[in-house]
């Protein structure tokens, strides 16, 4: 049975996934905890997460600010400082973050074993379990 669905319902789809694909990503996550301790430079930002690319940096900071969840404040300096901070906005996603964080901490020896076991299994039986 067809499930009716008006345009609506569809749009808030698109708007749903769109969101959830910037806050699921693995770098959003990580800049979030970064500046949840408090305001931070670009650099101090790439240090402290370590392995991401300037150009991801530079990418997921301005998504985080178009969709207001970090602000950007530039310093009247020569060379202008650039300070990164979350906004209330940022700040409320980071509760969920932690929460995920913990069950994550929380499951990862039960979740190393179960793939430890599904690859041994893939390993002596490649056809087994499709």
């Amino acid at each position: 049975m067809d499930m009716p669905t008006s345009p609506g319902v569809s749009d808030n789809c698109r708007r749903m996934s769109s969101v959830l694909s910037l806050v699921g990503d693995k770098w959003t996550v990580m800049i979030v905890m970064v500046l949840v301790e408090r305001p931070r430079r670009f650099n101090d930002i790439k240090r402290t997460i370590g392995g991401i690319s300037q150009q991801m940096l530079t990418r997921t900071l301005k998504a985080l600010d178009r969709d207001g969840m970090v602000s950007r404040t530039v310093h009247p300096t020569v060379p202008p400082q650039v300070e990164y901070a979350l906004t209330g906005l940022g700040h409320s996603l980071a509760e969920p973050l932690r929460a995920l964080g913990a069950w994550a901490g929380a499951h990862l020896e039960e979740i190393d074993g179960n793939r430890l076991r599904y690859d041994l299994v893939r390993r002596v039986a490649p056809d087994a379990g499709r």
